[in-house]
């Protein structure tokens, strides 16, 4: 555990991101748990899809939405 543990420390420090190779991983995170979300829901519902992408197209936003860093708009924005 700890072998891993200091690897992982010593890599992160070697990698250094920038706030735009940040924001572009977090961006395709939340389209990875929009996804998710979707696929989730039509498979334990048996869903039609055409109601599955719009529970698709309105989970995507609110995955941005909910991220209290996300300045553009959402819970973090200053507008």
């Amino acid at each position: 555990m700890g072998i891993n543990c200091s690897i992982f420390i010593s890599q992160r420090r070697i990698m250094k991101l920038s706030k735009k190779q940040v924001s572009a991983i977090k961006s395709y995170l939340r389209a990875v748990l929009a996804s998710a979300i979707v696929l989730g829901i039509a498979l334990l519902t048996d869903l039609a899809p055409q109601y599955a992408v719009i529970i698709g197209a309105v989970a995507a936003p609110l995955a941005k939405w909910a991220d209290k860093n996300e300045a553009e708009f959402g819970i973090g924005s200053k507008e």
